[in-house]
């Protein structure tokens, strides 16, 4: 049962505009760790911060999800410090943490080409295909509404992303057919793009949790590791291989900050190997020119001392 304490931090969360998702997760991490907690939370130091940390190395967390319950934890005392003026302190001062730093995981195009083979359903192609195609985050697609979608134009009109941030994304040829396919199968009037099919939810906005069920099941069946965000690592690795700029990518799949996207740069093997062998033939040519020159010069140099020799022994 949630605190007084959480229950109004909630309320804060959702005032400033949280997405449900993160006030959800957030709350979840508080509650987990005021249930551990044998002190008041007026009482907690960096000694029981410790200890808690532990207490999650014990139950195997990973170091990320260690990390989120850090950070969640000195917010959640930044807003009993600033917001409801406890005089305590913040046991949570800095996260010293070390995270691995792993590179984005992307499909091949065998890869990309054997996934759809097996993806005959309209709705599910229309899904993985919007996030392959457009960098969608699997929170984006199930939240979609059919009127933010442009046919005409070829664009989606992405609202209250990542960060509570709206942006613009564009639509290829082969996403858009698979969309208007699915579309012409679908009655339903519902506002939302992507609907449950079968059961007793028939007809209801398909959550995040049931959409990435489908992408588990299509991965199973084709024995590969596929993810929903995998598809979006593969979308900003293609159009890095294919040069587009680095801040168009960033724009488009509503990166806050430009170190983001760069992490792409170190798995679009294709284009550091065109950029590689492109500077290097620049190089080669200037360094061939440069020696040629030297070369012209020696050659000059060795004519004229001795034109300059024949003439001295003459004159003796």
């Amino acid at each position: 049962m949630e605190t007084t304490e959480l229950v109004r931090y909630r309320r804060s969360l959702k005032r400033k505009n949280y997405s449900a998702h993160t006030v959800k997760s957030y709350v979840n991490i508080l509650d987990q760790f005021m249930r551990w907690l044998t002190v008041p939370l007026s009482e907690v130091t960096r000694k029981e911060i410790g200890v808690y940390v532990d207490h999650l190395l014990r139950k195997r967390r990973r170091p990320k999800t260690m990390t989120c319950h850090l950070q969640t934890i000195r917010l959640f005392f930044d807003y009993l410090i600033n917001e409801e003026g406890r005089s305590i302190l913040n046991p949570v001062t800095r996260i010293s943490l070390r995270l691995p730093n792993p590179l984005p995981r992307h499909l091949q195009d065998e890869q990309v080409t054997r996934l759809f083979a097996v993806i005959t359903d309209l709705r599910d192609r229309a899904m993985f295909m919007l996030m392959l195609r457009c960098g969608l985050r699997v929170q984006e697609v199930a939240e979609l509404s059919v009127d933010a979608v442009d046919y005409g134009r070829r664009q989606i009109f992405v609202s209250n992303g990542k960060g509570s941030k709206d942006r613009v994304v564009y639509v290829s040829e082969d996403a858009r057919s698979a969309l208007l396919t699915y579309l012409a199968k679908r009655s339903s009037k519902a506002k939302r793009l992507f609907l449950v099919q079968k059961g007793p939810m028939r007809g209801n906005p398909l959550s995040v949790r049931g959409i990435q069920k489908r992408i588990e099941y299509y991965s199973k069946k084709i024995g590969l590791n596929v993810s929903c965000h995998r598809l979006r690592h593969t979308m900003a690795t293609q159009l890095l291989n294919a040069d587009a700029a680095l801040v168009t990518i960033q724009d488009l799949l509503g990166h806050s900050q430009i170190t983001t996207t760069q992490r792409y740069c170190r798995v679009a093997n294709l284009k550091v190997q065109r950029d590689y062998y492109k500077a290097m033939t620049v190089v080669l040519q200037r360094t061939q020119a440069r020696q040629q020159e030297e070369d012209e010069g020696e050659t000059i140099d060795s004519h004229g001392g001795a034109a300059y020799s024949q003439i001295g022994h003459r004159r003796v």
